[in-house]
């Protein structure tokens, strides 16, 4: 059935209420289908008070650290992307301590070079209308109501001196005729407040953070190690103080210990095989803390991107994005009629559906990407679709073409023209791009508090690794963003009232590092040990395959307790049939991915798990059961309206909800019309 009868959905949802009510009076929490529920959680760091105020009152809040005693402090910090590498340099420019790490050769390849469109930020160079709040509302609202108030306030505050920060480094943004930055517009918004460097924003933020960490690096403030995999956290006395490391070249499992630990690993989109992530992009930083004991925010939440090069076959790894930039001048469309195989020159204007403008003529082609992911969806579901299976939308350039010129459109996005071209063997000048959604990027990550502090002392997630900024879908040109903003001005500060009482925490007792070195060490023994028939990559593909059926774009309750059946047999048969050749002592990139693949197996399960208690639709998280009259998001906000913090358990996962409360944006159903 399409569409569910209310009267069903609220009985629905009264039984659930009920049997949640019931357990909150006992002493154990009720056992629900795949998991338990605990306490509630609560984020106690973001301030009372006017929004505007909050962040400026938390900064004077904060302890100090004197510049004496940051000599003295060690803080390691994992990834080394625009998060990771803002972090590492700015600390390390503070005077501390700090030890990176990244499993690429250089920090330089690092994912976030791969985020071509743009970064926002509220200047309102244009004049359009654009503000600090309208950001902060803009924000609120694309994430379909599922985020903090106070983080994305904040993040809309510092999102103006990210701009600053980036020029006086040298980042060549793109410039009007007069001189000022320019800027575009990106979906979900109706200003241009969209910063870039032509389709390499990405690349361009990053090295001015990679001269900005080397810089340290020549100070003697910062060590950088590459080439080492994070495959354990440390706790000791109940707080975060190292990790174990294995050196992907020697093969040497490494221990490294510090006064506090921030991860800035990225996300796990990698979980459904294929995506537009880097191949290496993994979960296993954070899997491992999350074992450790920080509980983990809304693992359902998955972007799907709707710009991106359809797959062309079984033999490939992984998917190729188009930015989202493109559909400032692109239109999308598609055939009216099914099956209509003509070439797209041969089909008239008149016999052409441009269908976002169609159904969203407010917002056109710049809907948001959960929206316009599901629209081609739909559309190619109808047997409208184009290219091999039908799994494919245009992306036609030829009224931008006649406005602007070709050479005009060529500065903006000619790279990413260039880079379709080698791909698919098409000139988009010529012919219209053909592109299909695809798996992008994760909301959820680790929870963390407004201080980005998880749930255990002392361990910072910041970035993609955290879930704290976007509720239940990203905006275009968000995530570089709140990788800046996190790793430049907010850790900086909410870690040194972490580390004002370092003196109190102790030695790192010897038995816990010993116990993180066993652990690291079993698991690399036991994949050697298997010595099976079918190598990682083999179940990586069908796992992703099973994700992507029963846990993609969108979810049914059937399809997910098919995955939830599924993903613990195909786990116990990789345990007992995987294949790793050679060795530990010594480059092995099998072993690397098996121990990936490992983690993406458990992750897989809590993602479906998650995505079956919450039988709402909001942002990237589509329940099909749950949608209105026109097909879009059916929100339940009555039911709903919180975080979905997991703990790991050996018994199974504990489910803490964190209450959403909205004091200055009202939650109603998102109309992009």
């Amino acid at each position: 059935m399409k569409f569910r009868r209310r009267a069903q959905q609220e009985n629905q949802h009264e039984n659930r209420q009920e049997s949640r009510q019931e357990s909150r009076g006992t002493a154990e929490p009720a056992i629900v289908g795949h998991y338990r529920v605990g306490e509630p959680i609560q984020d106690t760091k973001a301030p009372a008070g006017p929004i505007e105020d909050r962040w400026d009152k938390r900064r004077f809040q904060a302890k100090l650290v004197n510049p004496v005693n940051k000599r003295k402090l060690t803080v390691i910090v994992v990834g080394t992307g625009l998060a990771g590498g803002s972090a590492a340099a700015t600390l390390g420019e503070l005077g501390y301590k700090v030890k990176s790490f990244c499993y690429q050769d250089s920090p330089r390849r690092a994912h976030s070079i791969a985020a071509q469109g743009g970064i926002n930020a509220a200047k309102n160079y244009r004049g359009d209308g654009d503000s600090i709040y309208r950001l902060f509302y803009d924000t609120v609202k694309g994430g379909d109501y599922r985020a903090r108030e106070s983080n994305v306030y904040r993040l809309a505050q510092v999102s103006v001196n990210i701009i600053d920060q980036a020029v006086a480094q040298g980042v060549p943004f793109a410039r009007e005729y007069g001189g000022l930055l320019d800027t575009r517009s990106f979906g979900g918004t109706q200003v241009s407040r969209t910063f870039y460097a032509r389709g390499q924003t990405g690349q361009q933020l990053l090295l001015g953070a990679y001269q900005a960490l080397e810089r340290q690096v020549a100070a003697g403030n910062v060590e950088v190690h590459t080439r080492h995999e994070m495959l354990e956290l440390i706790v000791s006395g109940g707080r975060a103080r190292g990790i174990v490391v294995r050196d992907m070249v020697t093969g040497e499992i490494e221990t490294h210990l510090a006064d506090a630990v921030v991860l800035a690993s990225g996300g796990y989109g990698n979980v459904f095989y294929l995506s537009t992530n880097a191949k290496g992009c993994n979960t296993t930083a954070i899997w491992r803390a999350h074992k450790k004991g920080a509980y983990f925010g809304n693992p359902c939440y998955t972007q799907i991107h709707p710009t991106c090069i359809p797959q062309s076959g079984d033999h490939q790894s992984k998917l190729t994005l188009m930015s989202e930039s493109l559909r400032n001048d692109g239109r999308v469309w598609v055939p009216k009629r099914k099956g209509d195989n003509r070439a797209p020159g041969d089909i008239p204007e008149d016999e052409r559906d441009y269908y976002l403008e169609r159904i969203y003529p407010a917002f056109g082609n710049l809907v948001p990407r959960d929206i316009a992911s599901r629209a081609a969806k739909n559309v190619c579901d109808e047997g409208r679709g184009v290219g091999p299976g039908g799994l494919g939308v245009y992306l036609d350039f030829a009224d931008a073409i006649r406005r602007m010129g070709r050479e005009a459109v060529e500065k903006k996005y000619g790279n990413l023209f260039e880079m379709y071209e080698r791909i698919t063997g098409e000139n988009p000048y010529e012919v219209p791009m053909r592109i299909y959604p695809a798996v992008h990027y994760t909301m959820g990550g680790l929870w963390v508090d407004y201080d980005l502090q998880s749930t255990i002392p002392g361990l910072f997630v910041i970035g993609e690794a955290n879930f704290s900024d976007h509720g239940a879908n990203r905006l275009g040109a968000s995530a570089l963003m709140q990788g800046l903003a996190d790793g430049y001005f907010v850790l900086p500060t909410t870690i040194g009232d972490y580390l004002a009482g370092a003196g109190s925490f102790g030695p790192v007792e010897d038995a816990d590092v010993a116990e993180a070195r066993k652990a690291v060490q079993d698991k690399i023994d036991k994949l050697l040990s298997v010595n099976g028939n079918r190598t990682a990559d083999s179940y990586h593909r069908e796992l992703g395959r099973i994700m992507w059926d029963y846990c993609g774009m969108e979810r049914t309750e059937e399809s997910l307790r098919k995955a939830l059946e599924r993903i613990p047999e195909l786990r116990e048969e990789f345990w007992n049939n995987v294949k790793v050749p050679g060795d530990a002592e010594g480059l092995n990139q099998a072993l690397e991915r098996a121990g990936r693949v490992a983690d993406f197996f458990e992750l897989a399960e809590l993602m479906c798990i998650d995505a079956l208690h919450r039988t709402e639709s909001c942002g990237g998280h589509f329940r099909a059961e749950s949608q209105d009259e026109d097909g879009e998001a059916l929100r339940d906000d009555e039911h709903f309206a919180y975080v979905a913090a997991w703990e790991w358990t050996p018994e199974g996962p504990v489910l803490h909800k964190e209450e959403l409360n909205y004091e200055y944006v009202k939650m109603t159903q998102r109309s992009y019309k």
